[in-house]
């Protein structure tokens, strides 16, 4: 049950944000500009690469690392192919899990390892391994970790983690705002001077203000009667979220979306691109899962029971391909089944920028949804 009198109550809010979510949704802006200053400092900027590698293998743990090959890989499109290495182990404990680079690897292509802890032993392997290869081995991960010191044995690039002091005593959620920028943030810059996707300094600075901005429309201080965050939270209060993107850039923010409010909320949800998802959904939709839908007698007495869950769409949207647009059939599709629907679209501006908003907006509101549903 979600306590909608908790979303306008900023200092109940802030009690109950015992992980610092808030916290790191509201400074990610902050986040990006130290991450790009990281990235500088350690000399992206200065790298003259002989051309594009011929793949980009992206390791790391968790949601964060997932988002990160997801958006890396939509932003290069077709240049070089971006591949994520999925762990292998008996458990997601840093020290159980192991990866491998695939058998084609070699001195042509690009490892990327992203990581908030930075002592999982199979990185530091991979990092091993991918030298003996002749990869290059770039990482972003908080410094003095034996991946530091094992990216620097294997003659890699290392960027240290962009932290906040009141992250240094806990584990990170993968899914916690701040997180996903600080890994995210000095691998565009490093994938820029390759060739690979756009991502100059001004980008970057472009970025973190949209983030200031949503984080001024998003806070805790403002009410959700003009908060998207919090209205879109007590939207989705006893319901499924069906993800519906449209748009390059939208697909990963709705993938990240679903992630973040399983790993924060426990709130499940599935997501589909259109037009697709008109098809793949149209059964969701017509089930008992329909807000018109009742399983049973209308006269039982519904009391004591908890309020049965349906769905509820959520459109997240972009620039369509080529000004084609499955929007209006898919608020057609929800509406015929009496399902309501919830749209975000970015305001006009750069594909990172669109990108970084619609992130910011579903990350705060993954967050109101977890701080409220647990009071």
């Amino acid at each position: 049950m979600l306590d909608e009198s908790l979303l306008d109550a900023p200092e109940a809010l802030s009690q109950a944000d015992r992980r610092g979510l808030l916290r790191g949704a509201a400074e990610a802006g902050a986040r990006v500009r130290t991450a790009a200053r990281h990235a500088a400092e350690s000399g992206v900027h200065d790298l003259k690469p002989d051309g594009r590698p011929r793949a980009v293998l992206i390791a790391g743990p968790g949601a964060a690392a997932i988002c990160v090959a997801d958006l890396l890989g939509t932003l290069a499109g077709a240049g070089s192919p971006v591949t994520r290495l999925a762990p292998s182990g008996v458990a997601p404990a840093a020290g159980a899990l192991r990866w491998e680079l695939p058998g084609w690897a070699g001195s042509v292509d690009l490892l990327l390892i992203a990581t908030p802890d930075g002592t999982e032993p199979g990185l530091s392997l991979l990092a091993d391994q991918a030298y003996r290869r002749g990869c290059t081995v770039a990482a972003v991960a908080p410094p003095r970790t034996p991946l530091a010191e094992a990216v620097d044995g294997a003659h890699g690039l290392f960027v240290p983690l962009a932290t906040a002091p009141y992250e240094q005593d806990e584990s990170l959620a993968a899914s916690a705002p701040g997180v996903l920028w600080a890994l995210l943030t000095p691998l565009l810059a490093l994938l820029d001077r390759t060739g690979l996707l756009a991502a100059p300094p001004d980008a970057i600075d472009k970025v973190a203000d949209r983030l200031d901005h949503i984080a001024e429309r998003c806070g805790p201080a403002i009410a959700t009667y003009s908060n998207p965050a919090k209205t879109l939270a007590a939207e989705l209060a006893d319901a499924l979220p069906l993800i519906w993107t449209e748009g390059t850039s939208a697909g990963p923010a709705g993938r990240r979306f679903a992630a973040a409010l399983a790993e924060l909320s426990g709130t499940p949800a599935v997501v589909a691109e259109l037009p697709e998802a008109l098809a793949a959904h149209s059964a969701l939709l017509a089930g008992p899962l329909a807000a018109s839908a009742d399983p049973e007698d209308f006269f039982r007495d519904r009391v004591e029971e908890p309020p049965a869950m349906h769905a509820r769409v959520v459109l997240l949207r972009d620039s369509p391909i080529g000004g084609l647009t499955a929007a209006p059939a898919a608020r057609d599709l929800a509406l015929s089944h009496d399902t309501p629907i919830s749209e975000l679209e970015p305001e006009p501006g750069g594909e990172l920028e669109t990108l970084a908003e619609l992130i910011a907006i579903t990350d705060f509101a993954a967050v109101y949804l977890a701080l409220a549903s647990r009071a």
